[in-house]
């Protein structure tokens, strides 16, 4: 027997039957797991829109959308003594200056050795760029993305040994805007999604949100490149293509395209970075504008 989109198994009495019960009981206990772990309805919002229950598929639980639905979920689901404390949003106090802290020692390091002439300048702005440019906090499945993160040591190393250390010093320097232009955009993805009704409203809302942060990153990278001393036309989109893959793997998002992009970028032709990034903005468009994207890791 086949599951419907809710994750439900057809009544086999059918739908006169099922109507005279209660649909939203059986949606919680199979959901159950989901319902326990939210500190919020948003979370539960997220998590059903995950499982493909849409607002259209809302309707049949007798709500108006996937919000109204996550609601009563929220509010029917037996919880411990001690309220839910939801994670720290990140954007202000002592972790949040600290991991800026962090987004700095980078571009400091690589700069440090370009300064110093040291022989393997070149491979210490590798290092640090991969390491804190693309490094997610989050992934999909939870599954570790070595494959993305050799991809995207790859395609810096082939770009700093084609182009020069001062290429490397670039990408290490928009390490720092990287990280509050992703912060920024979780920010307010995250208020956006408390403040919607409606999955289509959502997107709507997120898709133009997430092509304006990308746009002012990239001209932060240019702006790195520039004070680096590196050419813009190589520097620019491989830092747009890392800050992507950043974005695709800190959000949980399929990571099959992101290694896909930076492969395509190991491509010897000068176009490759440009092409690789601008695909993967369009999976990233899609990816990033589902609730699920932004539910708390």
């Amino acid at each position: 027997m086949t599951l419907d989109d809710t994750g439900l198994r057809p009544d086999p009495a059918g739908p006169r039957r099922r109507a005279s019960g209660d649909p939203v009981k059986a949606l919680l206990h199979r959901h159950r797991e989901l319902c326990e772990r939210a500190v919020d309805p948003l979370e539960i919002a997220a998590g059903l829109e995950a499982h493909g229950i849409t607002d259209r598929t809302a309707t049949r639980f007798r709500h108006r959308d996937v919000f109204s639905l996550a609601e009563e979920l929220y509010a029917r689901t037996p919880r411990g003594d001690g309220p839910a404390v939801p994670a720290p949003a990140g954007a202000t106090g002592p972790a949040a200056l600290r991991g800026f802290g962090y987004a700095l020692l980078p571009g400091a390091v690589a700069l440090g050795a370009s300064a110093a002439r040291v022989p393997w300048a070149g491979a210490v702005a590798v290092v640090v760029t991969v390491a804190a440019l693309v490094w997610p906090g989050r992934t999909a499945g939870g599954r570790f993305p070595g494959l993305s993160h050799l991809l995207a040591a790859a395609a810096v190393g082939w770009a700093v040994h084609r182009d020069g250390p001062a290429l490397g010093v670039a990408l290490a320097l928009a390490v720092a805007p990287a990280h509050l232009a992703a912060g920024a955009f979780a920010a307010r993805a995250r208020r956006g999604l408390a403040g919607s009704r409606a999955l289509q409203d959502f997107a709507a809302g997120v898709r133009p949100l997430l092509v304006g942060t990308v746009a002012a990153f990239t001209v932060a990278a240019a702006g790195a490149a520039v004070l680096a001393g590196a050419p813009l036309a190589p520097a620019v989109p491989l830092a747009a293509l890392l800050f992507l893959t950043r974005l695709v793997l800190a959000h949980g998002a399929p990571r099959v395209p992101a290694a896909a992009a930076l492969a395509v970028a190991l491509v010897p032709v000068p176009s490759a970075s440009l092409a690789a990034a601008a695909g993967l903005l369009v999976h990233a468009v899609v990816a990033l504008s589902r609730a699920s994207a932004h539910a708390r890791p």
